[in-house]
C-alpha cells in the first residue's frame, strides 16, 4: 500500500504499523507525527495516512525540511496552502503579524507592501528587531520571513498604496488582508478593492487599541467579500495606545480566517446590522 513518509509517496506492506515503519526508515526517530498528530504510542497505518519522523536536534537536509515544519498540519493542508497567494497591504502591527503567521502556515506567495521604515515604537508590538530600526519594513520583513521559513516566496512592494496601484499589486492575490493604522487608508483600500476587484475577498480591521477583553475581538462577514476583524468600536487616541496582546489576537483573526477561505470552509452569512 502507499502512504506519504515525510512528504514522499512510498510503498509499504499491507499493515505495517507506526513503530516499524520508524525501526526501518529512520530507527533514531523520536517523534513520530502520524497525521499531523503525535503518536507515542503504536498503530496500524492504513492506506494514505501521513507519517513525518523526526530525530531531536538534527538538522534535517533541505529536501526534508519544509515537510518537516508542516508535519503537524492535517493531511491535505499543505497542498492548498502551498498554491495559495495572499496580499498584505500595511507592515504594522497587524501586518507583519498576520505574514509572521502566513509564514510559519507556510503559504506559497506573500505579496507585502508599505512605504514606511521600522523605528523604535514599532517594537512594542510589531515583528521586527532593534537591529532593523531604519530599515524600510519591506526588507526587514522579507528578512524575517526567509528565517521563519524560506520556502515562502515573498513579493515586496515599497509604495504608499492608492486607488491607482492597489489593482495592480494585488492583482494575483485572491484574498488581500488589510493592515493600515487610519480610519482613511481603510476606507479606502476597501473600496478599492470591492469597486475594481470583483472575486477578490478583504480581510480587514477595525477596533484593536487598548487592553480591553480579548473576546471582544471578533470576526464577521459584512459582506460576500469583505470581512471586518475587531471590536469595531476601540480607536486608537491618546490614553489608548496600540499593543502588542490585542493587536496580536486581532492579526491572528485575521490570519486564521484568510486559512479558512483558503480551506473553503468559510461559511458564516454575512452580518445584518
Amino acid at each position: 500500500m502507499r502512504i506519504k513518509l515525510n512528504e514522499r509517496d512510498v510503498e509499504v506492506p499491507e499493515s505495517i504499523t507506526l513503530h516499524a515503519l520508524r525501526d526501518a526508515f529512520k530507527p533514531g526517530a523520536d517523534v513520530v507525527i502520524h497525521n499531523g498528530f503525535p503518536q507515542s504510542g503504536d498503530v496500524t497505518l492504513k492506506e494514505g495516512d501521513e507519517v513525518v519522523l523526526i530525530k531531536r536536534g538534527e538538522v534535517p537536509p533541505p529536501e526534508e525540511l519544509e515537510a518537516l515544519m508542516m508535519a503537524r498540519h492535517t493531511p491535505g493542508v499543505h497542498q492548498k496552502v502551498k498554491a495559495a497567494r495572499i496580499g498584505i497591504a500595511g507592515l504594522g502591527g497587524l501586518g507583519s503579524s498576520v505574514a509572521v503567521a502566513l509564514a510559519r502556515v507556510g503559504i506559497g506567495v506573500l505579496v507585502i507592501a508599505d512605504f514606511d521604515v521600522v523605528e523604535p515604537s514599532n517594537l512594542n508590538r510589531q515583528q521586527y528587531f532593534v537591529e532593523q530600526i531604519g530599515m524600510s519594513k519591506v526588507e526587514a520583513m522579507k528578512e524575517n520571513l526567509a528565517r521563519i521559513n524560506p520556502y515562502v516566496q515573498v513579493e515586496g512592494h515599497e509604495v504608499v498604496l492608492d486607488r491607482e496601484n492597489i489593482p495592480q499589486i494585488f492583482a494575483s492575490t485572491p484574498i488581500i488582508v488589510e493592515a493600515f493604522d487610519k480610519a482613511e487608508m481603510k476606507e479606502m483600500i476597501i473600496t478599492t478593492v470591492l469597486e475594481k476587484m470583483p472575486g477578490h475577498v478583504i480581510v480587514a480591521a477595525s477596533g484593536l487599541a487598548g487592553y480591553g477583553p480579548s473576546n471582544a475581538i471578533r470576526t464577521e462577514k459584512i459582506s460576500p467579500n469583505l470581512y471586518i476583524v475587531g471590536d469595531q468600536l476601540s480607536a486608537a487616541r491618546p490614553g489608548q495606545g496600540l499593543m502588542a496582546p490585542r493587536v496580536g489576537i486581532a492579526a491572528h483573526h485575521q490570519a486564521n480566517l484568510v486559512l479558512r477561505l483558503i480551506l473553503g470552509v468559510e461559511e458564516d452569512e454575512p452580518h445584518v446590522p
